[in-house]
């Protein structure tokens, strides 16, 4: 019931959008109109008040989160219990193909790319760490890797768009078509202390390369193509600003 609520209301909150962008208005209206009944509902049946939704799974609370389900004053409750959760479980994952995207997505919105790190770094319990103790090569269908299913297969990898967007911080900004506008916000994760990733853009090659080094400094190196511009925004180490086409090389420090 909860998913299928949640993603009932995520729908119709996209189709909300489209139709404002297609300049329907009427439709736009009566699509948000319908979106906040759904929302109601969902928080009328499924929240409880000591800061989770339905039976307190990563799932459901993640879904809550990134779609924006969660009133804004339960929303430090209800992420306190999602990574609760994880950290009672010594950070092993129960999201599946259905929820695992949107775990992950409420973590790197609330800048919790640490928690990310910890529950995927992992390799005796069912998830990437273990596929790869497991002799994997490509993703596999299960997270245990079972010999009896697929072991190609690309269900479970929504991993890949926290390495470039959380990890690398390559982005868009939210107008932007094609990465014309860029926007450059890696998650500094002390415990990787280093990541770098490219990314081919209709408008050239994109890259985002960061270190920290022992001292606590930041360095960070980015690629932006010709006909593209982009915005570097790491604010834990005073780093904010517009950049234009060409390679640039930034220093910050906490």
């Amino acid at each position: 019931g909860m998913t299928a609520s949640s993603v009932y209301f995520y729908s119709v909150t996209l189709m909300q959008k489209m139709a404002s962008l297609l300049g329907k208005d009427e439709d736009a209206r009566e699509y948000a109109k319908l979106a906040e009944e759904i929302r109601a509902a969902i928080n009328r049946e499924f929240y409880h008040p000591e800061g989770y939704y339905d039976m307190n799974s990563q799932t459901a609370n993640a879904m809550a989160l990134f779609m924006g389900i969660v009133e804004e004053e339960n929303r430090a409750k209800v992420l306190e219990s999602l990574i609760g959760d994880l950290r009672n479980r010594n950070y092993a994952l129960t999201a599946g193909d259905i929820g695992y995207r949107f775990l992950l997505q409420a973590l790197e919105e609330a800048g919790r790319s640490d928690v990310v790190y910890k529950m995927n770094r992992r390799n005796d319990v069912p998830g990437y760490g273990w596929q790869l103790a497991h002799g994997a090569t490509s993703l596999t269908e299960s997270w245990q890797a079972y010999d009896n299913v697929s072991n190609n297969h690309l269900m479970l990898g929504h991993l890949m768009e926290w390495l470039y967007g959380g990890m690398c911080g390559i982005r868009q900004t939210e107008e932007s078509i094609g990465f014309q506008h860029l926007l450059f916000a890696p998650e500094i994760i002390a415990e990787i202390g280093q990541a770098k990733g490219s990314l081919q853009t209709e408008y050239g090659l994109v890259s985002s390369d960061w270190k920290l080094k022992s001292n606590g400094t930041l360095q960070y190196k980015v690629r932006v193509p010709k006909g593209s511009d982009a915005h570097v925004y790491i604010p834990a180490y005073h780093i904010d600003t517009t950049v234009s086409a060409g390679t640039h090389k930034f220093t910050g420090k906490k």
